[in-house]
């Protein structure tokens, strides 16, 4: 899932570069949902004490 994160913000960055704001705006939005989602599971898993491999 970090990979989806970073694949996202690349292309926000870019589209953001060449003036695409819809499309830097939406996978700038997405990436930050997967961002919150990932530090759920790892808040639950600490205080779980699960080792999440993926």
């Amino acid at each position: 899932m970090l990979q989806w994160i970073l694949i996202l913000l690349l292309i926000a960055g870019v589209a953001s570069l060449l003036g695409f704001r819809g499309v830097a705006g939406a996978s700038a939005g997405i990436a930050k949902i997967l961002i919150f989602i990932v530090l759920v599971i790892m808040i639950i898993a600490l205080f779980t004490g699960v080792l999440i491999v993926a």
